[in-house]
């Protein structure tokens, strides 16, 4: 039973069921190169979240970037343990998405309300990927 404050839908890019704490940026990020595969950390200097993990969290983010080969870190990740739960994008690509149907990571994107203003860092978030439902509860005071 979801008891959410905020319900979003969208399109469903790749199915399948994850929730965690959502970790937000309003900026594009590369996998190749910006995130290490065996810890789920991002690397990517200068990004806002650049030593960060996203390990078993809920990614938001607007859209991926750079070489193709981010598919199959992404597709590492999974491999490693170190996957997102998830994958929220205001418009994905085929970067991303290749990379989440290797690894199975549910994906959606073009929802009802932008993404990353609704949904901030430390929130939790359940994406049903199956019917393009995102579910956020707001864990801020």
């Amino acid at each position: 039973m979801h008891s959410p404050k905020l319900r979003l839908t969208g399109r469903k890019v790749v199915g399948g069921w994850g929730a965690g704490e959502a970790i937000v940026t309003n900026r594009a990020l590369s996998f190749f190169g910006g995130v290490d595969p065996l810890s789920g950390v991002v690397i990517e200097k200068e990004h806002d979240l650049e030593g960060r993990s996203i390990k078993g969290k809920v990614l938001v983010f607007p859209r991926g970037k750079g070489s193709t080969v981010g598919s199959y870190v992404i597709y590492g990740l999974r491999r490693y343990g170190a996957a997102p739960a998830a994958i929220v994008n205001v418009e994905t690509e085929p970067i991303i998405i290749g990379g989440c149907v290797l690894a199975r990571i549910p994906l959606v994107d073009m929802l009802d309300k932008n993404p990353i203003e609704v949904i901030h860092t430390g929130d939790w978030v359940e994406v049903e990927g199956d019917t393009a439902t995102v579910w956020v509860t707001s864990l801020q005071a």
